[in-house]
């Protein structure tokens, strides 16, 4: 999204805004849609997505340190492929995470995910290809779309941050539900990965526990001002 200039972000946000007036009262609160750049190497980032899955953030990050030394210090399917299994138990991976590993490996050797071509491919044979890995599902492969492929027409609804920015947003009294999200993120097309920014965004706003299913919302209203 960063690489697609200052002039086509304005207008996805405007257009966004339009679709929606809780939204725009929101996006005039929070401020300039800014998303992060993408590290440029799609394995890489993609290995790193499997070794942080369910691992607080400081443990995950020595073991994939651990991992990085283990084969050679540089992430390629190549270097993956070439130690043992028993050489990535060793930095600290379990036997799922390894296999995923060593399959996301194989599969990006093989041509089976096209790494070097992944960015002619539309989004959902990206999610088709990248869920055929063992250890990454579709919510792994669109936020792959979103932060490292810039895909500005995502929108994960199974996503509990964005579940509860659209709550919040939209002051609802339950925790909106993926079908119902799904319905609602129609109007965005075909900028819902904006849309599902800000819905990030106000929960980073409120700084508040994160609402789970049964649990009552909190109203937009107790959104901070943005500092001018």
């Amino acid at each position: 999204m960063t690489g697609l200039g200052m002039q086509t972000m304005a207008e996805a946000v405007a257009a966004v805004a339009a679709a929606d007036p809780l939204m725009a009262a929101f996006i005039e609160r929070a401020g300039a849609f800014e998303p992060r750049a993408g590290a440029g190497d799609y394995f890489a980032t993609l290995a790193r997505s499997i070794l942080f899955q369910q691992l607080a953030g400081r443990a995950a990050a020595a073991i994939h340190t651990r991992f990085v030394a283990a084969i050679g210090g540089e992430v390629t399917p190549a270097a993956v492929l070439a130690v043992s299994p028993e050489a990535l138990r060793g930095a600290g991976l379990s036997a799922n995470k390894t296999a995923a590993i060593r399959d996301l490996a194989t599969k990006a050797a093989d041509g089976s995910v096209p790494l070097r071509e992944l960015t002619m491919l539309d989004d959902d044979d990206i999610i088709a290809r990248l869920s055929a890995v063992r250890g990454i599902g579709r919510w792994t492969a669109e936020m792959f779309l979103l932060f490292e492929l810039q895909r500005m027409d995502v929108w994960p609804v199974e996503d509990y941050g964005v579940r509860n920015g659209w709550t919040l947003i939209h002051s609802l009294p339950t925790l909106i539900k993926p079908k119902e999200l799904q319905v609602e993120g129609e109007r965005f097309r075909p900028y819902r990965s904006v849309a599902a920014w800000y819905c990030w965004r106000a929960v980073g706003l409120l700084r508040k526990p994160m609402i789970l299913p049964g649990q009552q919302a909190i109203t937009i209203s107790e959104v901070p001002e943005k500092e001018t």
